[in-house]
């Protein structure tokens, strides 16, 4: 066989959407529970189940027994299969976070195994050693923090928050890196002072839009004050860039760049890691020592992915990790394409329905192609059929 059916597994975190995904998977939410991610591939948190042999059984136990589907590739638990694809709703935001290199993870979970730190305890950084790339492609109107701005640019919010003037002599001395340290080391009494006015001044708002950069802070504020003390990742809001995908554009995030998921919807894929470093907007550990080690505080100008077009019908947003690619395939009425992939692919059909090797797939469905088999795909509805592929 070359193509086998697949089932994700759903991630029902608080901060998820409703709608979207119960309508893409076809299934009743009527106690309308946040559905936050679905996810396939081979994550030990959340394995995709595939069909083999009249039943069910999972993902990983799936390519032990049949590795030519992988067709060569390596059978480490990073390189069997070194990417996880995912559907995200974001309906409220995520924590700001970074990824540390596969270097620097390998050193961090090394140090926290000889501590004896248990590998699901709140305070471990380093569950495991690889690192996090990801890529993501919008599917709706999509909202997020991407690296710092420049000097000139942080400088100014220095200027125009009055209780942030004086932060202005740490900048100049030390640059975005000094000032960065400095929020994220000071004590929650000298963060409320910072913050306080700023919150009493957005209170007053009434007229703050999505495209305002204050629009997030007063978000944060709303989600993050706890018992009258601010969260100190309000002023990255203000010191990251804010960027709104349109769908079908992306964006690459690698190691050391520090961003933020705000709203809206969209295809992910990343290496299987859950090495995050938080920075704030999140009531979960934030371990500023390692934090600040790995942090990239250079400026950053945005590089939005519009993807580029690689055969008929398909497009891929490049990537410079060798981990995974993604691809956006946009099949016409009737249109029959032949793919063939180097390795493995996991696909999810987002919309219309298509036939790969006789058998019949609906918008929700996911399906595996194994390495090195060519097959064909044809698009039986009267829609474009969007199917994304993930592959290495």
């Amino acid at each position: 066989m070359a193509v086998y059916r697949l089932k994700g597994c759903v991630q029902h975190y608080a901060w998820g959407g409703t709608q979207f995904l119960p309508n893409l998977l076809g299934v009743d939410n009527l106690k309308a529970e946040p559905w936050a991610e679905y996810w396939l591939g081979i994550h030990p948190k959340g394995a995709a189940k595939v069909q083999w042999l009249g039943g069910e059984t999972s993902l990983p136990d799936f390519l032990d027994h049949n590795p030519e589907v992988l067709h060569g590739a390596a059978a480490s638990s990073f390189e069997k299969l070194p990417f996880l694809l995912k559907i995200l709703d974001v309906r409220t935001m995520l924590s700001i976070q970074l990824h540390p290199t596969r270097e620097r993870a390998q050193v961090g979970f090394l140090r926290e195994e000889t501590l004896g730190i248990p590998r699901l305890a709140p305070n471990r950084s380093y569950k495991d050693q690889n690192h996090k790339p990801e890529v993501m492609v919008a599917l709706t109107d999509f909202w997020l923090l991407h690296g710092f701005r420049s000097a000139a640019e942080i400088e100014k919010t220095l200027e125009e928050i009055p209780a942030w003037s004086s932060l202005r002599d740490t900048l100049k001395r030390g640059g975005v890196t000094a000032l960065y340290k400095t929020v994220m080391e000071a004590p929650q009494e000298r963060v409320d002072e910072w913050l306080g006015p700023l919150y009493e001044a957005l209170h007053q708002r009434d007229d703050l839009r999505e495209e305002e950069v204050a629009y997030w802070a007063w978000q944060a504020f709303e989600q993050y004050t706890r018992n009258g003390h601010f969260d100190r990742g309000i002023f990255s809001i203000y010191w990251f860039n804010l960027v709104k995908l349109k769908a079908g554009e992306g964006i690459f995030q690698g190691a050391g760049l520090p961003h933020a998921y705000l709203r809206g919807v969209n295809v992910e894929l990343m290496a299987n890691s859950d090495n995050v470093l938080r920075g704030g907007l999140t009531p979960k550990h934030i371990d500023v020592p390692e934090l600040l080690d790995n942090v990239c505080t250079e400026a950053v100008q945005p590089l939005v992915l519009k993807g580029v077009s690689v055969a008929e019908g398909v497009q891929e947003y490049p990537v410079p990790v060798p981990d995974f690619r993604l691809l956006n395939m946009q099949i016409a009425s009737g249109q029959e394409i032949k793919i063939k992939h180097p390795k493995a692919a996991i696909h999810i059909l987002l919309s219309g329905q298509l036939t790969i090797d006789d058998e019949t797939f609906h918008a929700g469905e996911a399906f595996m192609l194994a390495g090195e088999q060519t097959s064909i795909l044809k698009n039986l509805g009267v829609l474009t059929t969007v199917l994304y592929a993930a592959t290495f």
